[in-house]
């Protein structure tokens, strides 16, 4: 079984306006939908589980109704936490809840922002192709500028090797139970300080799979980012 686990909790604050970036209008649906949409149609894809607060979870569902999206497809909603991580964990530990009946074999969860809206069904498909063998796999970017290191933000401290640094990415894949447990093993404290979900996998020593990115897959963060994507939608200037 593969549940796609979209997180759509956050506020992007760094876009700007009324609402969270992902339920903001682009190309004449919300962005959340977009990658929705793929999950929804893909047949290697169980089922959708989101992260949300309870005030937008109608309006998700609505939107999905009005743009032809399979409601269906979506399985259950889970609270968002104080942080990225922890609202992963919440959700993980309802998908594990509700797929535990059926568990013959350790689920597939892929981990995917709302607001990466271009993630395609080929590149989903080499992430599912690449789990075999693993505990998780994590889509890369090599680094192309000269990378630097500075401890007080003033000065350089450091030259760094930017043939060994990449840019995480996602979707992150993960085996449910193992994953969920290395989430659990971290202290309170400890999952706080986690910037990226593949880093409790690493702490935990699970065997993670890096393949290469794709550039397009890019977060709706900024509002420079939030323009690019309207005018990818729209051809608008």
């Amino acid at each position: 079984m593969t549940i796609a686990l979209v997180l759509s909790g956050g506020i992007g604050a760094r876009v700007g306006g009324n609402i969270p970036k992902q339920y903001i209008n682009a190309g004449g649906r919300m962005i959340i939908t977009y990658c929705l949409e793929m999950f929804a149609d893909h047949p290697k894809v169980d089922g959708i589980w989101i992260v949300a607060a309870p005030d937008h979870r109608e309006d998700i569902i609505n939107e999905c109704r009005r743009c032809g999206i399979d409601e269906g497809a979506i399985k259950g909603f889970s609270t968002p936490g104080n942080t990225r991580q922890l609202s992963i964990l919440n959700g993980l530990r309802d998908i594990d809840a509700y797929t535990r009946p059926s568990q013959a074999e350790d689920p597939v969860v892929i981990i995917h922002d709302a607001a990466r809206p271009n993630l395609k069904a080929d590149f989903l498909d080499r992430c599912l192709d690449a789990i075999e063998g693993y505990d998780g796999v994590m889509p890369a970017i090599p680094m192309k500028d000269t990378v630097y290191q500075s401890l007080d933000g003033k000065s350089i401290d450091a030259l760094l090797d930017r043939s060994v640094i990449y840019a995480g990415q996602a979707p992150e894949l993960y085996r449910l139970g193992t994953y969920l447990k290395a989430c659990e093993r971290l202290a309170p404290d400890e999952i706080l300080k986690i910037n990226g979900s593949t880093e409790p996998a690493v702490l935990a020593g699970l065997k993670v799979a890096m393949i290469p990115g794709d550039e397009s897959n890019y977060k709706v963060t900024t509002k420079e980012d939030l323009e690019r994507f309207i005018h990818e939608c729209t051809g608008s200037v």
